[in-house]
């Protein structure tokens, strides 16, 4: 096997690969005699007919799939004799692979980039750091008081904080559109469900027929819409104000404290406020790591990973709305240029930790590991049952892994770059966590 590597880019490498008919032919023969012991042929007992008759009736398919295989195996061989890193799937171009031609083909694909990390001492990461006093406690047990309201009818105008419910048609230009419409739906006013002018329109109206006219922001997501003036025929069928439960034994028992009443509740909160301070402080310092590297660091991306990512982050989004009820017309019409940045930000994240962790020799802890499958499965009714369903498949297990190995790759990160703790409230901690989601009135 003759091999020659042409560079026609950066990351781009053209793999000439000659093979001689010596090789496929000894396949070749070795194949027919094979089938000959078991061959059906007219006019022939099974397994008798004479070679030059098999070779006649299969030597076409027979080279076929030799040739396939031995292309398959020798640009395996190829790569790793010329020490290449392939990205992407090559794409082949057979120049030869005829009856006494030999196979001769040129194979392209792009090769990961060789990665030189900036000296990661000169990074700076900022890390949070959190107290969580009495007051965040109040705060805290007011939103749980809030979560679990009640609703009581009013004949008084609504107002910030009421929910309302209502029918309405939109038109724009006098035509409806698509998710414009809907009858009994539920506003609260001020949770920013519907665009900020629906919702600020209703604040302040009674209970009857409204017309409120809004304009669409110009960076809508459903670009049909963006910039568009819209009219809104609304029925406001029924004003509710909320109405906050008492905190006694009974709000007690629903978070698990059964006795011990306000004081066993307040550290009940607490606990939970910790837990929930410590994740959100993990995962904003992770994102310093990961931003810093980004700045300090250029990486040449192989354009295949970059639109495989692309299009993987397309798809689970259009999953993902499509499991909201978000109708597939809207899904379909978004493009993969909408993810190209994310897209480049995760592949050249990956290859920045990856190489962090060849050259570290990192490997996943299996404590570690262990212990974030039995997080995983806490939130399952049959914690055991999920952690078997994790160790019984490698590959899952692999996901688990390899999570761990990045939490591992930044935390070196920290332990050799300058970190400075940066003081935080509970509030501004737990901020960066919340995604405000802003629907068209569905």
């Amino acid at each position: 096997m003759q091999v020659s590597v042409n560079s026609s880019g950066p990351l781009e490498r053209r793999v000439t690969v000659e093979v001689p008919e010596e090789q496929i032919h000894s396949q070749m023969k070795e194949r027919l005699q094979a089938i000959s012991r078991s061959a059906r042929i007219n006019g022939f007992r099974p397994g008798r007919a004479p070679l030059q008759v098999v070779e006649k009736r299969f030597a076409g398919q027979v080279r076929q799939e030799v040739v396939g295989e031995m292309l398959r195996k020798t640009f395996a061989d190829a790569v790793q004799q010329e020490k290449l890193r392939p990205a992407g799937r090559p794409v082949f171009d057979l120049t030869k692979s005829g009856p006494g031609e030999g196979l001769s083909y040129t194979a392209t694909f792009e090769v990961y980039p060789e990665i030189t990390l900036n000296p990661v001492q000169e990074l700076k990461i900022k890390r949070p750091v959190c107290t969580i006093g009495e007051a965040d406690v109040d705060r805290m047990i007011e939103i749980l008081r809030r979560q679990r309201r009640t609703w009581r009818p009013v004949t008084r105008p609504a107002t910030k904080g009421d929910r309302v419910a209502i029918d309405f048609k939109g038109t724009i230009d006098g035509a409806e559109f698509t998710g414009g419409s809907a009858e009994d739906f539920a506003v609260e006013i001020g949770a920013g469900r519907l665009i900020a002018g629906l919702e600020d329109g209703l604040n302040g109206k009674a209970v009857g027929e409204h017309v409120i006219e809004v304009q669409f922001p110009g960076n809508y997501h459903r670009t049909e819409l963006a910039g568009k003036q819209a009219r809104f025929e609304v029925k406001i069928k029924e004003v509710a104000e909320p109405v906050l439960p008492e905190l006694d034994e009974a709000f007690f028992s629903e978070f698990g404290v059964k006795e011990g009443g306000m004081e066993a509740f307040r550290a009940e909160v607490r606990r939970n406020m910790e837990r929930e301070r410590d994740n959100a402080s993990r995962n904003l310092t992770k994102q310093s790591v990961l931003d810093a590297l980004l700045a300090a660091n250029r990486v040449e991306l192989p354009k295949s990973l970059v639109e495989s990512e692309t299009e993987r982050l397309l798809h689970e989004m259009r999953h993902n709305l499509q499991s909201q009820g978000v109708p597939r017309e809207h899904t379909q019409a978004m493009k993969p240029e909408a993810f190209r940045d994310q897209a480049v930000r995760r592949v050249t994240l990956g290859l920045l930790i990856g190489e962090i962790i060849q050259k570290n020799s990192l490997r996943a802890e299996e404590a570690r590991v262990r212990a974030a499958v039995e997080s995983i499965a806490a939130g399952y009714d049959e914690p055991a049952a999920v952690v078997k369903w994790y160790y019984e498949d490698p590959q899952r297990l692999n996901d688990v892994q390899i999570a761990v190995l990045e939490d591992q790759a930044v935390e070196w990160v920290l332990s050799q770059a300058q970190v400075e703790n940066e003081p935080l409230t509970f509030d501004d901690l737990m901020k960066p966590r919340q995604t405000a989601r802003e629907t068209p009135a569905q």
